[in-house]
């Protein structure tokens, strides 16, 4: 169960944590508690999985890195899990997850996000894939994006009362 300083904290974070050197003390200023009690409540979020993780969310496009190909897979079933792992692992694959296939228009199984200053640099990285999954790969295609969807945090539905 949330509690009113929970929600309050949630709702801070929201947005993001502060680009200070002390984000932690900038929200617990913010919300009238010590730096300690801020760190150890979201502790407490984490470990109950009221908080999945906390983590960065790079605009690549503000970085450079302005060529991003979702490169799809068709992979045999039997190894789709071990190759999702291998290429997951990479550096340059931000995303990597299994998907089901649909019909004979779209056979792929496998998504990996892959980034880059240009379409030549992805395509070079989508070719060291490929490589890595040899001939468990049946075909693949990229799609590179057009534009940069807006990325956002944690939104809390309506705030409910205290339980």
């Amino acid at each position: 169960m949330l509690c009113a300083f929970d929600r309050a904290l949630i709702a801070a974070t929201a947005k993001g944590l502060p680009l200070t050197s002390d984000p932690y003390g900038e929200i617990a200023r913010a919300l009238g508690a010590s730096r300690a009690e801020v760190i150890e409540r979201v502790r407490q979020l984490l470990e109950a999985g009221a908080i999945r993780r906390i983590g960065v969310i790079p605009n690549h496009y503000a970085l450079g890195v302005v060529a991003n190909g979702m490169s799809v897979w068709d992979v045999a079933d039997e190894r789709v899990d071990e190759i999702g792992a291998r290429i997951g692992a990479l550096d340059f694959v931000t995303h990597c997850y299994r998907r089901p296939r649909h019909g004979p228009d779209w056979p792929y199984n496998l998504f990996a996000m892959a980034h880059g200053r240009t379409r030549e640099e992805v395509l070079a990285r989508v070719a060291e894939i490929a490589a890595l999954a040899g001939d468990a790969v049946r075909a693949h295609d990229v799609l590179f994006s057009r534009r940069i969807l807006k990325k956002t945090g944690l939104r809390p539905a309506a705030a409910r009362p205290e339980e």
